[in-house]
């Protein structure tokens, strides 16, 4: 028979995990388009 806390216990560390890559693939979508952003702004001043 499981332990009913070790089961919690792995159930959340596995969704820190899911959580940790989703924001990680955030932060980069986010830095994209900062650069995109920046790149666009620079080409109207020129």
């Amino acid at each position: 028979m499981f332990n009913s806390n070790k089961v919690t216990a792995a159930i959340l560390v596995l969704f820190g995990l899911a959580a940790c890559q989703t924001i990680e693939g955030a932060g980069r979508d986010i830095e994209d388009a900062g650069q995109a952003i920046s790149g666009a702004s620079q080409e109207a001043q020129q």
